[in-house]
């Protein structure tokens, strides 16, 4: 059926009006995004289907342009509506740089960062650069693959704080098995740092680790002490 031919307060756009953006389902939602159907398939219908394809949200937000333009009434365009949809809802959810976040405990990183990173499927090694009142005013991705102390150097790290005059960091990475116990390396990675930021007078103030839903700093676990 064809969304001009459903009863008002069964149209999203209606319905968002009326009742608002949270009363609405994901397919609603999804077809405000899709806006128009093709031949037999109203975007109502478009929607229900790519919900279909996953078992969650999260496996939406995932999918590549690619993946999205090959489901069926959605298209390359409909494909970039929707991952720039997904992508300001991620950076809604964790903030930007842009935002003066100024982190006062490890929660403030995991609330800034979490949405970024706990869904990732390779580990990320991530810095944080702070100024002098703590507020992140850089971030940097410094290497992408299994953390290797031998890998992430304390040079590309300290570099960029050099460069961005930055007064301490913050550095952290995801674990995609969801389990943010420190491995062996994790724990070389951030003594090895935590030694160069001490010879150079720029701070290291944690190590976070990011799991599914979860997080663990090291200085809360007394891997600074």
């Amino acid at each position: 059926m064809r969304i001009n031919e459903l009863a008002d307060n069964q149209k999203p756009r209606e319905r968002l009006l009326s009742h608002g953006a949270s009363h609405l389902s994901h397919a609603e939602l999804l077809a405000i995004l899709i806006n128009t159907g093709r031949k037999g398939n109203s975007s109502l219908d478009i929607a229900n289907e790519l919900l279909k394809t996953v078992d969650n949200l999260k496996e939406l937000k995932r999918l590549s342009i690619s993946d999205l333009n090959k489901i069926k009434g959605v298209g390359l365009y409909k494909a970039l509506i929707l991952k720039a949809a997904f992508e300001l809802g991620e950076r809604m959810h964790s903030g930007s740089v842009d935002d003066k976040i100024q982190i006062s405990s490890p929660k403030d990183v995991a609330d800034f960062m979490m949405g970024k990173m706990e869904h990732l499927t390779q580990e990320k090694f991530i810095a944080l650069f702070l100024n002098s009142k703590n507020v992140i005013i850089k971030q940097k991705t410094i290497f992408i693959g299994t953390l290797n102390s031998s890998i992430v150097h304390p040079r590309e790290v300290f570099s960029e704080a050099v460069k961005c005059a930055s007064n301490a960091i913050i550095v952290l990475h995801n674990h995609p098995s969801g389990d943010v116990t420190p491995s062996n390396e994790d724990i070389k990675t951030t003594e090895r740092l935590k030694e160069c930021g001490q010879m150079l007078g720029i701070d290291l103030l944690d190590h976070i680790i990011i799991g599914d839903h979860t997080y663990l700093s090291m200085v809360e676990e007394g891997y600074f002490d």
